[in-house]
């Protein structure tokens, strides 16, 4: 598959955080700014694009279809938000049984994590927040949608989905709403996040605790550290 003329491969998240990082320099100066990754290829994206913010992880899930885990029939996020792709599981005629056991196994993983990531630490205050939302690619747009919703129950005062690559299909669905999309490249077709990487290793519970500790303001103990 040719890569579209004027394109090319980001290295590895960390390099396509850098990039993305210029596409946001707007916001630095933006009062009551938080960053929030989803876990795990999010945070080395995010922990580059910085602009002098808080950094945390935003815990969602996407819903697999079983048998074809990478289609979404939806997703779910921390707080109890449930998006689902009403027009996938009807067109594969999904029983509402199977959503819940994906849903309930998908919740003890978001459960894991936060323990995991957060420790006894709790989520960020995000009301009148200016919050922007990174992950490492947007595909079908289900999972960040969920993302938004959940972000969107303590009443920030803006949203804005960040991701180096994006599909047209993603984009338009995470617009109606987050009140701002950014994204390095839109491209068409998008094939798959793992093609606009040259190294696209999963990203590790541990790597992930290294960067939100190294994101730290100077002089904070993590919760791992003070147990």
């Amino acid at each position: 598959m040719p890569i579209p003329v004027g394109l090319r491969r980001f290295a590895d998240r960390r390099a396509a955080g850098k990039a993305l990082a210029w596409s946001l320099s707007h916001y630095a100066e933006r009062p009551g700014l938080q960053i929030l990754a989803l876990p795990r290829g999010g945070v080395p994206v995010a922990y580059e694009v910085a602009l002098s913010a808080p950094l945390d992880v935003l815990l969602v899930r996407k819903l697999g279809v079983p048998g074809q885990v990478e289609l979404a029939m939806g997703a779910i996020a921390e707080g109890g938000v449930r998006v689902l792709n009403h027009e996938i599981i009807a067109d594969l005629c999904i029983a509402p049984q199977v959503i819940e056991e994906v849903a309930a196994r998908e919740q003890l993983e978001i459960a894991r994590r936060a323990q995991t990531y957060r420790g006894q630490r709790p989520p960020p205050e995000l009301r009148d927040k200016t919050v922007i939302i990174i992950d490492d690619g947007l595909a079908t747009g289900a999972t960040m949608h969920a993302a938004v919703d959940c972000v969107r129950l303590h009443q920030p005062r803006w949203i804005t989905v960040a991701v180096p690559v994006a599909s047209k299909e993603g984009v338009r669905m995470v617009r109606s709403v987050a009140d701002d999309v950014v994204a390095v490249w839109t491209v068409e077709p998008f094939y798959a996040l793992s093609y606009w990487y040259d190294d696209f290793r999963q990203t590790t519970d541990d790597e992930v605790r290294e960067l939100l500790q190294a994101a730290q303001p100077a002089g904070a103990v993590s919760d791992h550290e003070g147990a």
